[in-house]
Order: structure tokens, then C-alpha cells, then sequence
């Protein structure tokens, strides 16, 4: 009986191995792989399922640890993002700060004096930053769950102000369209921030956001001077981006952890 146990916990184990280079293999293919009926294949997929070990979906499946491992490395660069974001602030500046969790994350790594931080970013009111820093709300229609100020209201405050730089985070960026959102009603404000800029404006994005399009588009490739992603994002994506004129800055681990 323990042996036979073994025997499955063993050919479980290498299915997972399998599934996590292979999320889209066929029932069919394993169970040649294996030597095993379609109807044992499903019943250890259920298994492992069932234990967490992995995420069935239509056409395929991805191991869970797999998953929670790019899921914090995602998190991991987002941070190191922020952290290289904020050394771009200077005393004196001004800035604007869109939705974005992840620009809004820059608030406790700027450590520069007499900094004034416009956003549209109701989260905003969580972080701690230091002494340093001010922070004025747009004001507009509060719309969760991302806390975000949107509507007339904001967009006529946003129309008076000019900033010195500005840092807005996306939901893709490529070289076709630019920077993309998946919020209609923050289009123009996105806009709005990159405009009424009279240094550098600054888009954060990810590697998972990199060559990606989303619903609408915020601004063009032409309007934007930088980027800032890291070193997992598509070279060729990159390149093609640098050609259209942008600054790319690409932040990696050993810069932060030597």
C-alpha cells in the first residue's frame, strides 16, 4: 500500500513538473506520457487542484508556486520601480502622480525637500512620506477600488496646473500606441499630467506591462520622453521603443542588492 501511494505521489509530482514548462499540455499527451488512462490523468489534476498545487484553466493549467513566484517577483520590481523613481525628484519639484499603485509608492522613498505632489490618487492619503513632501488632492468623483479622482472636477483643477515633472504609471506600453489604460475616465487626466509638464514626464511600467496594449490609449509614443522598467522586460520591445526617441531606464536587482 505504501508503495503504491509512493507510486502516485511520485507520478503526481513529475505531472507538475511537466505542467510547469507545458501549462497548456492535453489530457491526452500525459497520459501517454505517463502510461495512465485520460480518467487517472483528470483525477490527479483534481488532486493536485485540490491541494493547491496548481490552477486549472480553460486549455491548460499553471503550478501554483510558479505562479506565486512571478506574482512576487512582479511585486519585487514594481518596488525597485518606485524606489528608482523617487531618486529622480529634486528639491523644489513639483509633480504630478497619476492612479497608478505604483507611481503612488514612489511617496515613501522621496526624500528630497520642499516637494509638492499633485495627484488624482485617493491612496495617496495611506503612505507615509517624510516631513519633506506635500500633498494636494485633485479632488473629483471618487471611484474605488482604486480610490481614483476622476470627472470635470479634476480635470479643471488639472488644467490650471503646471508641474515640473510628472510620474504615471499604465496598464501597457508599447511602440504602436503609446501608453494604455483600462479606465476610460482617466484617459484625459493621464493626458492632462503628461502635458502640463515643464521637465521630464516619466511613465512606470513593469516588464509584464512592456509591448502590451490596453483599451485606450492615455498619450502617444511621441509625447513621452521616458521610461522606466526593468531588466526582464522585452529587449526587442525596447529597442523599438528607444527608436521612436524615448529614454529608457531599465532598473535591475544588483543595483539594489549588492
Amino acid at each position: 500500500m505504501k508503495r503504491e501511494r509512493a507510486y502516485v505521489d511520485n507520478r503526481r509530482n513529475k505531472i507538475l513538473e511537466v505542467m510547469e514548462t507545458q501549462p497548456g499540455i492535453k489530457v491526452a499527451d500525459l497520459a501517454k506520457m505517463f502510461d495512465i488512462s485520460p480518467v487517472t490523468v483528470r483525477r490527479d489534476l483534481q488532486y493536485l487542484e485540490d491541494n493547491k498545487k496548481l490552477v486549472r484553466f480553460y486549455g491548460g493549467a499553471q503550478v501554483t508556486e510558479k505562479k506565486e513566484r512571478e506574482q512576487d517577483e512582479v511585486k519585487l520590481y514594481r518596488d525597485l520601480i518606485a524606489q528608482y523613481a523617487a531618486t529622480l525628484v529634486e528639491d523644489g519639484d513639483s509633480i504630478f502622480i497619476n492612479t497608478s499603485a505604483n507611481a503612488i509608492s514612489m511617496l515613501q522613498y522621496i526624500d528630497k525637500r520642499n516637494v509638492t505632489v499633485i495627484t488624482n490618487n485617493g491612496r495617496a492619503l495611506n503612505y507615509d512620506h517624510s516631513d519633506g513632501i506635500s500633498v494636494i488632492l485633485t479632488g473629483g468623483e471618487l471611484r474605488y477600488p482604486k480610490e481614483a479622482m476622476v470627472g470635470d472636477f479634476a480635470i479643471r483643477n488639472l488644467q490650471t496646473v503646471v508641474a515640473k515633472k510628472c510620474f504615471v504609471g499604465c496598464s501597457g506600453f508599447s511602440e504602436e500606441c503609446g501608453m494604455t489604460t483600462e479606465i476610460a475616465n482617466e484617459v484625459n487626466i493621464n493626458e492632462l499630467m503628461i502635458r502640463n509638464v515643464v521637465k521630464e514626464n516619466y511613465i512606470l511600467a513593469d516588464h509584464t506591462k512592456i509591448g502590451k496594449n490596453s483599451s485606450f490609449i492615455s498619450c502617444g509614443i511621441d509625447k513621452i520622453k521616458n521610461l522606466i522598467t526593468d531588466e526582464l522586460a522585452s529587449e526587442e520591445v525596447i529597442e523599438q521603443i528607444r527608436d521612436r526617441g524615448v529614454k529608457v531606464h531599465i532598473v535591475k536587482k544588483e543595483d539594489f542588492y549588492q
